[in-house]
């Protein structure tokens, strides 16, 4: 009785345990008979309280659910039948059953060892509506997401700028349309693809610099240059924004490009515009110069026609020595003003800037009044940065005149040049980075200027003068200039002291040869010939006559051709022919060019080389001819001429 008393009490607290657990719980024996359950069975599914007991066969649980339509419509004995069939397999199952009211019920059966199983049943109504509800929500997102990415697509694809994302490695992740097209891609084609393959080697070489930077987590901008299918040049302009978390690690960086062709143009027209204002204000000067060069050359010319009987050389000379260092002087003078006038494209180069500011110091040497002291300290020649020649020379004739403008009674104009260390400190308020610079230092004895004045002296159109004596643009294309270049301006000015304004360009060092004997280079005689028989094509005959002479006193020998069939046949019928040196320009005729063309093609063995009275060759050739022969500026001096005939004639030219 004890035992039977334990046991019970025993199962007591088993089926305590077992009502208290938030599932339906059931155990059918091997003839498919209840021998166990709890609580929450009949409260889940609503079974009759008689079927809770000992020995009730599974088919009565069956019927019930089947009578009310759990099973839904239809033939209820073979409902009945065919799971009392799977039910005597004690199989693992696991099903979910929507019941009539919307309930869902997880049930899970286990088969015991003696045969039968034991079953759980689990409410998971409200799991399945929250997960019906998440995958509501995950649906709408994506659906929302998807139209997001489609009205950016529609956005990106249409605005005027080139857009992509690139991810590690560096990978293309998206582009737009436009940015796709630029590289010959489609906006499928581009995604996954390295920037190596999609923008070429060569072109990668170029930014990869950059692109490492920006994933370093750097805002990075740089322009570069590249041809279209069509053989144009296009000009790009282009900024990368990294992507970062916020504990500093960067996903990617976002690309944006905008083609700056139009606005490059734009800049070249502005910078000629205000180079043709400086060769306006220099031909004043020059004018000066070249009536002074005329004066020598007159006063000369009518002393020696004044001269009667035999005239002694050393009196000869002392009349020739003056009138040929005018000439000289006069064929410099005008050079210089037409390549300054002609200008070329924006080209950066290393640049040694001692010849750029001695270059602008002879242009304005006689465009400055006399009562302004010009100024060059002699400079470091080792000293260059990588520049655009012409528009630095720009920049120094614009800044001159400025000074000479602060100097209306006269004062001294300085251009200096040395090097300086811009520390951390120094380089942040510039906005460029630290390191050695080349300084270009302009400085006036002028009025100067006040601080609000000093504040807005690089905006565009601002000016102190009267109306129509100024654009406003001179010291913003400078400044536009000096910042494109990398480097920066500092101004230093106060009012009846003067105004200095500092250039800083970062620093390349060359390596100067002793000038000791590149003087005695320069000074050495002209290398002459050895009686070689020269061409000479030229349709002017005082030219052709004044050639000849120069040629002739060189050593060589010299036939004439007026016209370019004349040239053309002689070139191609005497094979003891050494070279040609024909003219550009030959109105009605083709050009000299064109003809060395064709003689180089059919007589390969001639040395050949051009001269020209025009400073724009390219122009009028149609392309730059140095490109493949040399080309002499008119006038010309022996030791020139000399020179490119013994590089055309050395066996290897």
């Amino acid at each position: 009785m004890e035992e039977t008393q334990q046991l019970k009490t025993q199962l007591d607290l088993m089926q305590a345990a077992l009502d208290h657990i938030n599932q339906g719980f059931s155990a059918f024996d091997a003839d498919l008979r209840l021998v166990a359950w709890n609580r929450g069975l009949w409260e889940m599914l609503d079974f009759p309280l008689e079927l809770a007991r000992r020995g009730t066969h599974l088919e009565a649980f069956l019927r019930v659910n089947a009578e009310r339509g759990e099973y839904g419509p239809g033939d209820i004995e073979g409902k009945i039948r065919r799971r009392l069939e799977r039910a005597k397999l004690f199989e693992p199952h696991y099903f979910e059953r929507i019941r009539p009211n919307g309930q869902v019920i997880a049930v899970s059966g286990t088969p015991l060892p003696q045969g039968g199983f034991v079953t759980t049943y689990s409410d998971v109504t409200e799991d399945r509506r929250r997960q019906e509800k998440l995958e509501r929500t995950v649906e709408e997102r994506t659906r929302a997401l998807r139209q997001s990415e489609d009205w950016l697509r529609l956005v990106t694809d249409n605005i005027p700028a080139l857009i992509a994302y690139m991810s590690p490695g560096p990978v293309y992740r998206f582009a737009n349309r436009r940015y796709a097209d630029w590289f010959g891609q489609s906006v499928a084609s581009i995604a996954g693809r390295t920037a190596a393959e999609v923008v070429g080697e060569e072109l990668y070489r170029f930014l990869e610099p950059h692109i490492e930077r920006a994933f370093q987590g750097n805002a990075v901008s740089y322009e570069y240059q590249r041809k279209r299918p069509d053989g144009t040049s296009a000009y790009m302009r282009s900024t990368l924004i990294p992507d970062m978390t916020q504990d500093g690690r960067t996903l990617g960086i976002f690309v944006l490009s905008l083609d700056a062709t139009d606005q490059k143009q734009a800049e070249a027209a502005l910078v000629q515009s205000q180079r043709m204002d400086a060769v306006g204000k220099l031909t004043g000067g020059l004018a000066h110069d070249f009536n002074n060069l005329l004066a020598i050359l007159m006063g000369n010319l009518l002393s020696l026609s004044r001269m009667e009987g035999p005239v002694e050389k050393t009196a000869l000379d002392t009349k020739l020595s003056p009138m040929l260092e005018a000439t000289k002087r006069g064929s410099d003078l005008i050079q210089r003003l037409l390549a300054f006038s002609r200008g070329k494209p924006i080209d950066p180069q290393t640049v040694p800037l001692a010849g750029v500011i001695a270059s602008a110091g002879r242009l304005l040497e006689g465009s400055l009044p006399s009562s302004i002291d010009l100024r060059l300290p002699s400079p470091d020649a080792s000293i260059a940065a990588c520049i655009d020649p012409t528009q630095m020379e720009t920049a120094l004739i614009n800044l001159a005149f400025n000074a000479r403008d602060a100097m209306p009674d006269g004062g001294t104009l300085t251009i200096s040049l040395d090097e300086a260390e811009l520390t951390q400190r120094d380089a942040e308020d510039l906005g460029v980075p630290a390191g050695s610079y080349a300084r270009i230092t302009v400085g006036d004895t002028g009025s100067g200027m006040d601080e609000d004045t000093q504040l807005r002296v690089f905006e565009p159109f601002f000016t102190t003068k009267t109306f129509g004596t100024g654009s406003g643009l001179g010291l913003s294309m400078v400044y536009g200039f000096i910042r494109q270049s990398g480097g920066a301006i500092q101004i230093s000015s106060a009012l009846g002291v003067g105004t200095y304004l500092t250039l800083h360009l970062p620093l390349v060092r060359l390596n100067v040869s002793n000038p000791a004997s590149a003087n005695a280079e320069t000074g050495a005689a002209p290398k002459r010939g050895k009686g070689e028989l020269l061409l000479l094509v030229e349709d002017d005959a005082a030219v052709a006559a004044a050639v000849t002479d120069q040629l002739q006193n060189l050593g060589y020998s010299v036939l004439l051709a007026e016209s370019a069939d004349d040239a053309r046949s002689l070139a191609l019928d005497l094979p003891e022919l050494r070279g040609v040196l024909s003219d550009i320009v030959m109105p009605g005729q083709v050009n000299g060019l064109a003809l060395a063309r064709e003689i180089r093609r059919k007589r390969a063995d001639l040395g050949i080389a051009l001269m020209s009275g025009y400073a724009d060759w390219s122009a009028l050739a149609g392309q730059d001819p140095a490109c493949e022969f040399p080309v002499l500026a008119k006038p010309f001096a022996d030791d020139q001429l000399a020179d490119t005939l013994h590089r055309i004639l050395a066996p290897n030219g």
